[in-house]
């Protein structure tokens, strides 16, 4: 699925058209979406009876239970099986649902699709809120308070499912769904039906509404033990059955360095040090699958890079694939829509800790522009292109150029969602620790104060300390690079007053927050001074009215000297990207993948050199608030063993041990 210099735009859509009774028909596969007969009750027989569910989720002792569905079509699957867990009584697993899609209908088709069923209304508007788009690549919806996961893959499905064989067995039942096997033949294949097997949990069940021989002799000889079962309606038959042979790992096709050669033992709480937004967001996520953790900071919560008092949610544009770009953009569409969620749950509140009231990017090549408005076609929900006086109307005042609107963003308070995420009984955090340093005793980490003594202990531990996490011997190797950023607040004026979105130019702006705007922020390399400086005020509000005309006059007045503001350090990578993942055992690491010194391209058929149970989650530069939600699922799912929410090309371009393949194969080490 490496998409590196394609062209970048809207993952091609369903072809739809309607019967004379309202029910979605793909033109390109002369096939109903569902049964005319009763959609709801054939998905029901065909796939949550077919996997013997719900009873299943009664007496499954998992944590939690895992649906791979190939063919997400409109959704009724899921929806359907949502309503079964959700209305049954008693403890319940948490449910985690992965799809794949190739062709994924828009938002408007989906809701005149779903209109059909007036009793799934509630889930199907949930849904919709969430509903991604046509954003290439995937995509993790959190629902009910992060209860149920849905995985939503834009990929072709054997290509999706052999990404996710690297892992190992994940999936507890398979609906297969695809159009029928005679109009949609590479739904249907053989490699589809290996990495199935692959995938399958102990107990694996398997559910699908055809009964063709070829996929039955297909699925039995991947391992499954199946059966001709009672089909729904006018169809006499259909296909049932469950695993009945533990299938190996696909051979791996790249060097899998990525992957740990030993599996971090399952644990049930997580040392956390670093109580910024990457911290704070991991502990969430951590708590939500029921884990404790234990978050330590050596100063005070949000105390470093998240503490500014304003931060826009930001992303990048391009006219190629790459993985800097693709995970930009996962990253910011997830993070939109749980801060969202947030806002609407009353986790955060609207005004003081933020709001999602949009963003306008202020671009000065207007050649990229006019090329970047044709790739945007069909993703008008994302971004789209304005000129001076579009973006006017939308931000209330008059940009100096053209750019992009993204109707999604919008501006938050950083310490304010750091708290917002520490609101579960299971997450203690301790604040003003000191100095810390990591240690592995025995079976677990041990968080070490200045003297010496044990401060916290725990199976897994994970290192979310930005700029101060080559300050850890395990994390030593990593190329960061630390910024210093100053911003400048801004008393609002009768001019700024008006502003009604988030503004991205040279620096940024937001409407104000108790009469005070955050402006910034400067870019300092290679600078350690915490000192305010009126100099760095002084450039940003000339960045400020260069890029608003109109309040140039006024800004002018400004005496710097007289501003306050606040200094930080950002975190960066040399390729921009965020560092997360399991942290090398980097002598072995670099033993194993010697070769690649001399033959960069050589396949070496090892995983790689880990130390069990330490993970690192920092880098996230000037986009936190956007990359630092989605990297925190990724690490969750990693500890915790699920399907992850990223291919492999774009784990492994995050992947701390990264750095070490490049320099090897670049002979530098």
């Amino acid at each position: 699925m490496k998409r590196d210099n394609r062209p970048w735009g809207a993952t091609p859509a369903a072809t739809l058209s309607w019967t004379e009774d309202g029910a979605p028909y793909a033109s390109d596969f002369d096939d109903l979406y569902y049964s005319r007969e009763d959609g709801m009750a054939e998905s029901r027989h065909v796939f949550l009876a077919g996997n013997r569910l719900p009873a299943r989720w009664q007496a499954h002792r998992d944590a939690d239970f895992r649906i791979a569905e190939t063919g997400f079509g409109t959704g009724l699957n899921f929806l359907l099986s949502w309503q079964a867990w959700r209305q049954l009584e008693g403890p319940r697993p948490r449910l985690h649902y992965v799809a794949v899609e190739k062709y994924p209908l828009s938002r408007e088709d989906m809701g005149r699709a779903l209109a059909a069923w007036p009793e799934l209304a509630e889930l199907a508007g949930a849904l919709l809120q969430a509903w991604p788009g046509r954003l290439p690549g995937q995509h993790r919806l959190l629902l009910e308070d992060g209860q149920l996961v849905l995985d939503l893959w834009w990929e072709d499905a054997s290509d999706s499912f052999a990404d996710l064989a690297r892992l190992g067995p994940r999936f507890d039942a398979w609906y297969l769904d695809g159009f029928a096997p005679a109009r949609n033949e590479s739904m249907w294949q053989p490699a589809l039906y290996q990495s199935m097997a692959a995938l399958s949990r102990p107990g694996a069940t398997v559910a699908t509404f055809t009964a063709a021989g070829h996929v039955r002799r297909g699925l039995a000889a991947a391992g499954f033990q199946m059966a001709k079962v009672p089909g729904f309606g006018r169809k006499r038959e259909s296909l049932a059955g469950c695993i009945a042979v533990t299938a190996a790992a696909p051979a791996a096709v790249a060097t899998p360095w990525d992957l740990p050669a030993e599996e971090t033992p399952e644990a049930g709480s997580v040392l956390i040090i670093g109580a910024g937004l990457a911290g704070c967001l991991l502990a969430k996520s951590l708590a939500d699958r029921g884990l404790t953790v234990q978050l330590l900071d050596q100063g005070e919560l949000a105390g470093e890079a998240s503490g500014n008092e304003q931060g826009v949610l930001y992303t990048r544009l391009s006219r190629k694939h790459s993985a800097l770009t693709d995970f930009a953009l996962q990253s910011f569409s997830h993070a939109a829509r749980r801060y969202r969620h947030y806002f609407a749950s009353g986790l955060l509140a609207s005004g003081r800790d933020g709001a999602l009231c949009g963003s306008f990017h202020q671009q000065a090549d207007a050649d990229e522009l006019a090329a970047m408005e044709e790739s945007l076609a069909g993703l008008e929900g994302l971004a789209q292109v304005l000129d001076r006086a579009g973006a006017a109307e939308k931000l209330g005042a008059e940009p100096a150029l053209a750019g992009y609107w993204y109707p999604d963003s919008g501006w938050l308070r950083p310490p304010a969602v750091c708290r917002a995420m520490l609101q579960s009984d299971l997450i203690e955090l301790r604040e003003n620790c000191g100095p810390l340093a990591l240690v592995r005793t025995g079976t677990h980490w041990q968080a070490l104060n200045d003297a010496g003594a044990s401060v916290a202990s725990a199976g897994v531990a994970v290192l979310c300390t930005g700029t101060g996490s080559t300050g850890f011997a395990p994390a030593q190797y990593l190329p960061l690079q630390s910024i210093r950023g100053q911003t400048s607040y801004l008393p609002a004026s009768d001019a700024s007053a008006g502003l009604r979105a988030a503004f991205c130019h040279q620096g940024y702006i937001s409407p104000a927050r108790d009469g005070v705007h955050c402006i910034g922020a400067s870019f300092k390399l290679r600078d350690s001074s915490r000192e305010l400086r009126a100099a760095e005020h002084r450039e940003n509000v000339d960045k400020l009215a260069t890029a608003l005309p109109a309040w140039a006059a006024s800004l002018a007045q400004l005496d710097p000297a007289t501003l306050t503001g606040r200094v930080g350090f950002r975190c960066a990578s040399p390729d921009y990207l965020p560092v997360v993942g399991p942290l090398p055992r980097r002598a072995d690491f670099l033993q194993t993948y010697t070769a690649l010194r001399k033959n960069a391209k050589r396949f070496i058929d090892a995983r790689g050199d880990y130390m069990q149970g330490l993970y690192i989650n920092t880098a996230h530069g000037s986009r936190g608030l956007s990359s630092a939600p989605l990297c925190a699922e990724l690490l969750a799912s990693m500890i915790c063993r699920e399907p992850l929410p990223l291919s492999s090309d774009l784990c492994r371009a995050l992947s701390p041990a990264r750095f070490l393949i490049r320099d090897l194969a670049r002979n530098r080490l």
